[in-house]
């Protein structure tokens, strides 16, 4: 896709965009039957083909919209009429639209594009795809052309990996994946086997990891900007590429959705891609805790006892509660070794954030005011949403054991995602800017383009959002 500020003589393909508003005051400027089919209405597609070729009429609702709304629109638009849709220059006409609002429908066409598995074929990515635009300058819309394209080279990425089948994405394969990725974006990639971690202490990460058939692969990506004094992230994502409880073996009903347990990994992955591309201003330390949580003779067992990178040993009462137990280690080690402005994980950790809000939003749990609202204005402004919840002392209290410094749940049947968060606190070395997102209901589920359940490209977002924001 290119976007330019140039309008030709003709076009075979035109996208009109109207809010209710713009079409009730310009309609009367076109064909009567149009107004039958036709009214402005948020999603409301009406196809126009004439001798010249194809208009679009393409509706976003009322004028009060919210710029994530107009993406919303865009890959809707896009997931329902890939069909017809072709690789020429293409007139948009919505005069009314500022530069984020077309900012963002660029945006959608694109991020719209996406299925498994995704190859570039659709024709918005196609170089004869033109999107002429005359409103903004040609200086702001190739800005926008370069944000567009990174942010859809992270999102796709994401949702690739995240809907991969679990046999296509080994722990050795999404390694690799990543060292070329690494090798493509000049990141420092760093990874730790089971020998290694064994070395350092990893002990809570290898705890889940010695189950696996597969070798450790404890990851750290970095990336760095040229800027003096620059901000630096820290991020940590749950990396678990198939989560079939361990011992404490989950149900098999939904059990191939456990393919999904690395959507946290996936965000920050996403998020990496789009740091790199577009050169952000920042430094980025990621850390992915790689492995599977496999049943096998050499499993974590119920009762186990587990001693942590920072010391703290953990009383394992649930195998299935591993996601903690490998952020754990990722944390530490990262505050440890690193200096971060910010420390942020990311993990699809517990069902109590699915019952508690379902897809409407992710689980936020912070100890800093600052990053706090940083994060939800990130998340209201991409409707990629977080909710706070506390982290009152009086959690900890439930996860206190009689045989080791803590235990990896609490026997109680209620709060589990404040009990997890809780836990993790303990391992973030008293980092003042730290914030966990339990995002287990929202980076897998309904989308436009798939029959079941599917990734949604949730974190990639919000985290471009909070760094492009604060920086």
């Amino acid at each position: 896709m290119k976007l330019i500020n140039k309008r030709n003589k003709n076009y075979t393909q035109i996208f009109h965009v109207f809010t209710e508003e713009e079409w009730t005051r310009t309609s009367k400027n076109f064909n009567k039957n149009i107004s039958t089919f036709f009214t402005g209405k948020k999603y409301e597609v009406f196809v126009n083909a004439h001798e010249e070729g194809v208009t679009y009429f393409i509706g976003l609702g009322k004028s009060t919209l919210q710029n994530f709304e107009v993406l919303q629109i865009a890959v809707k638009f896009t997931q329902t009429q890939k069909e017809k849709l072709q690789a020429v220059p293409t007139l948009i006409l919505a005069d009314f639209m500022n530069e984020k609002q077309f900012e963002e429908f660029a945006k959608g066409l694109l991020t719209g594009t996406y299925n498994y598995p995704f190859e570039k074929t659709h024709s918005f990515w196609n170089p004869k795809f033109e999107l002429h635009f005359e409103n903004l300058s040609q200086k702001k819309l190739d800005h926008i052309n370069e944000k567009t394209l990174a942010l859809s080279n992270g999102q796709t990425a994401c949702q690739e990996w995240l809907n991969k089948p679990a046999n296509l994405k080994r722990p050795d394969v999404f390694s690799s994946y990543l060292k070329n990725m690494a090798k493509k974006y000049e990141l420092k990639y760093t990874v730790f086997n089971r020998k290694k971690c064994e070395e350092l202490g990893l002990g809570a990460y290898l705890s889940v990891n010695q189950g696996s058939a597969y070798d450790a692969a404890f990851t750290i990506l970095e990336y760095k900007s040229n800027i003096k004094n620059a901000k630096t992230f820290g991020l940590v994502g749950k990396c678990v590429l198939f989560d079939t409880g361990g011992v404490s073996i989950k149900s098999s009903v939904n059990l191939h959705y456990m393919k999904s347990d690395m959507g946290g990994a996936t965000a920050v992955l996403g998020t990496l891609i789009y740091a790199a591309e577009m050169k952000l201003p920042v430094n980025i330390i990621a850390i992915l805790p790689i492995t599977d949580n496999a049943v096998s003779e050499k499993a974590l067992l119920p009762s186990d006892v587990i001693t942590a990178y920072n010391g703290k040993t953990i009383e394992v009462l649930d195998t299935d509660a591993e996601g903690r137990l490998i952020l754990a280690d990722g944390l530490s080690y990262l505050s440890k070794n690193y200096k971060t402005d910010f420390l942020i994980d990311l993990a699809t950790l517990t069902g109590s954030s699915v019952r508690m809000f379902g897809d409407t939003c992710g689980a936020m749990f912070s100890n800093n005011e600052e990053l706090k609202n940083l994060l939800i204005k990130s998340g209201d402004r991409t409707n990629q949403r977080l909710w706070n919840l506390p982290l009152w002392d009086v959690w900890k209290d439930d996860i206190q054991s009689d045989v080791a410094d803590l235990k990896n749940i609490s026997l109680k049947p209620v709060g589990d995602c404040i009990v997890a968060a809780k836990f993790l606190e303990q391992f973030i070395e008293n980092h003042p800017k730290w914030a966990h997102l339990d995002i287990a209901g929202v980076v897998f589920g309904n989308t436009g383009y798939a029959k079941e359940r599917a990734a949604t490209g949730f974190g990639v977002q919000l985290l471009v959002d909070l760094i492009e924001n604060y920086h």
